[in-house]
């Protein structure tokens, strides 16, 4: 009667070991990452300037909006609720933006966000300020997932959200001008 082969040890380590070093990285990371834990170093203030850089860029964002709103009040309905989320999204950094969004008849009165950035060019044609809004959340969004290397958790799930909702942003824009 032929004996059994001896059992075969995979090579490499276990499958137990490797879930037990996932989580106690895990926990390392989440520990070492806290940026409101003080501990020291430059990492709050580099936390604090680019919250503060990313809720400027979300009030350029926003003043771009108004000022395509005030060149073509015929798409108001349209750009009303991304101009919301993109007010939303300057609030959720720390910046303060305008509650409201402005009037789609009004031609000459840009909103307060409006009135602190510079005044913005707008393309002629409807479907030519679309497009240059879709550029513009396009690479705010793309600048904002480069960014997420160096932003501390939180932060950086906040920017990556965004950077979704802007890219999001950007095809609606793109689609809806064909």
């Amino acid at each position: 009667m032929p004996n059994p082969p001896p059992p075969r040890t995979p090579s490499g380590p276990r499958r137990r070991t490797l879930f037990a070093s996932a989580a106690g990285a895990a926990l390392l990371v989440g520990c070492s990452a806290d940026p409101d834990s003080g501990g020291g170093g430059d990492t709050p203030s580099a936390t604090e300037r680019a919250r503060a850089r990313a809720a400027k860029d979300s009030a350029g964002l926003l003043a771009r909006y108004d000022a395509v709103l005030a060149a073509h009040p015929a798409l108001a309905e349209r750009l009303r609720p991304l101009r919301a989320e993109v007010a939303a999204h300057a609030k959720a950094f720390g910046g303060t933006t305008a509650t409201g969004s402005p009037s789609p008849t009004a031609t000459g009165s840009p909103s307060p966000a409006a009135s602190t950035a510079t005044p913005q060019a707008v393309p002629a044609t409807e479907k030519d300020a679309l497009a240059d809004l879709a550029a513009a959340e396009r690479g705010l969004a793309d600048r904002r997932t480069k960014a997420l290397l160096d932003v501390p958790g939180e932060l950086a799930r906040l920017m990556a959200s965004v950077a979704a909702a802007g890219a999001a942003h950007a095809y609606l824009l793109t689609e809806g001008a064909r």
